[in-house]
């Protein structure tokens, strides 16, 4: 009977097989790199090219900030594109994980782009814009200024708009204060964020003469810094705050003992600044802080830049919600006059 033999046992890969295999891996983890490259680099330059386009003339009316960013995104991811398109060969797997870790950083860049494109002013703020017989209006990279063509009242508003929000957008609402006397100064706050802005108010506050005293005022993220400079102006030699004014808006933190009138005007439909984080908030502001509410009015009633995301549905029209809180911002400036 013939034996039989057992079959041999499969060889075991040599030393060069296995570098080959590691080598293959490694080159197709060096295309996917290439193509990931070549895909954020073109995304860059479309995704700052649909930014630019969706922020419209806040590029040019806006503060120079975003428009820089813009600039300076597009021409990096420009410039990589080219790099990367032309390349007919994978990235050397060297540094790879740095590499990857470039590309996620890109994309976290590109969202910050996207997610800063600001809400643009609308009518009738935009014809509000131009001066005349009773109202100059001047603007400067980082200002809007509505300033009376007759004799100016010593007191003045510093207004801070509200998060991504042109400040153009406030001037309808804002210009009846400067047909009453009073020099309003609208903040361009850098990427339309107002705590990019902390410092703006004591930078302009001994700029505009005959001006000696202050109201500040902010609508939703832009009351908040304005309630941080009235506390920290309430009590200055000169150029004092003497008044603060909250549009759909709120303190941070306890100022109960702050000692300058309050006025806060909201909305009853708001669904940004809701009626109960108004409410909550009082236990923040002095005990004699004066509140109207707007009835039938949004968020969107305090700055012509259209319907905001996650706000109420109004009852009222923008033009009767926009002439109730104009007029409670004469009275009250008016008052801190006498």
């Amino acid at each position: 009977m013939t034996r039989l033999e057992p079959e041999p046992a499969a060889a075991e890969p040599s030393g060069a097989s296995r570098a080959l295999r590691r080598d293959l891996r490694a080159h197709r983890g060096d295309i996917t790199l290439l193509w990931a490259a070549r895909i954020m680099s073109l995304l860059g330059v479309v995704v700052t090219i649909l930014a630019a386009v969706a922020a419209g003339t806040m590029v040019q009316h806006g503060h120079p900030a975003y428009a820089i960013l813009l600039a300076v995104v597009f021409l990096t991811a420009a410039v990589f594109a080219v790099h990367y398109w032309f390349r007919s060969t994978a990235i050397h797997r060297r540094l790879k994980p740095l590499r990857w870790v470039g590309i996620v950083a890109s994309a976290a860049v590109l969202a910050v782009v996207w997610w800063l494109v600001p809400s643009a002013a609308t009518e009738p703020s935009l014809s509000a814009m131009h001066s005349d017989a009773t109202v100059r209006i001047t603007e400067s990279t980082d200002q809007i200024v509505l300033a009376p063509t007759g004799t100016a009242n010593k007191v003045g508003v510093f207004f801070q708009p509200g998060a991504l929000v042109d400040a153009r957008a406030y001037v309808a609402i804002l210009r009846p204060l400067a047909a009453a006397g009073h020099t309003v100064v609208i903040e361009k706050q850098p990427f339309g964020i107002a705590f990019f802005s902390l410092g703006a108010f004591a930078a302009a506050r001994d700029g505009h003469p005959p001006v000696m005293q202050w109201v500040v005022g902010g609508h939703s993220l832009g009351g908040v810094v304005s309630a941080m400079d009235a506390e920290n102006f309430a009590t200055a030699p000169k150029n004092a705050v003497v008044g603060l004014l909250f549009l759909a808006s709120y303190p941070a933190t306890e100022m109960t003992a702050l000692g300058v009138p309050v006025l806060s005007i909201s909305a009853s439909n708001d669904g940004l600044a809701t009626p109960a984080k108004i409410n909550a908030a009082k236990s923040l502001l002095p005990a004699d802080t004066n509140y109207k509410v707007i009835d039938g009015a949004v968020h969107s009633n305090f700055g012509d830049c259209g319907p905001q995301s996650g706000d109420g549905q109004p009852t009222i029209s923008g033009d009767a919600a926009r002439a109730q809180i104009s007029a409670a911002s004469v009275a009250f400036v008016d008052m801190l006059s006498k």
